[in-house]
């Protein structure tokens, strides 16, 4: 059992028989009155995000987690499969378990948390950037710069993104995989 002043991103815990990793904790001292800490939890099961806030002094049950290196394979009708990159062995993980699996492709390193007691996979974390081809997008309007106009295009994972008009099908840009969001291009 640890307390409350231990909580920080990515920790995993034990809250209402479920597992839940904190997404995001602030740490609140009131003029008046004790402190608390207001968590934002994502459960590791359901993919529920919920709100919770503990007194300072509350007590909390971590999970032990293990964090392995996988390589993504393939998708199919059984689910995602991934290959150990110490052990070479293969595991097949549903969608559920992955975050924004439209930024997925073939070849990718990923982290795959695993419940340290059940060895039971928790999450997949993929990189916080990837570099993705455009497949298909529009050509941009010559002479529309002076704001920040976007358009939508298609990258090689299969995911729709905005992008910068200048941006050309063939071009190779960065991404957050977090938000979808376009970061910038790469030179090839």
């Amino acid at each position: 059992m640890a307390n409350t002043s231990e909580i920080k991103n990515g920790l995993c815990l034990n809250h209402s028989n479920d597992v839940y990793k904190v997404i995001e904790f602030l740490h609140v001292k009131p003029g008046k009155g004790p402190a608390f800490v207001r968590c934002k939890l994502k459960s590791l099961t359901s993919g529920k995000v919920v709100d919770n806030t503990w007194p300072s002094s509350h007590k909390i049950d971590i999970v032990r987690v293990e964090r392995k290196k996988f390589q993504f394979l393939y998708n199919d009708d059984s689910g995602y499969h991934f290959m150990d990159n110490e052990t070479y062995d293969q595991v097949a993980l549903e969608e559920k378990l992955i975050d924004n699996v439209q930024f997925l492709k073939e070849g990718m390193e990923i982290d795959v948390l695993y419940h340290a007691e059940k060895n039971l996979p928790l999450t997949v974390d993929l990189p916080q950037y990837v570099n993705l081809l455009i497949t298909q997008t529009d050509p941009g309007v010559k002479g529309n710069t002076a704001t920040n106009a976007s358009k939508p295009a298609f990258v090689e994972s299969g995911a729709e993104i905005k992008v910068p008009i200048f941006i050309n099908e063939g071009d190779v840009v960065k991404v957050d995989t977090r938000t979808g969001n376009y970061m910038e291009r790469v030179k090839v």
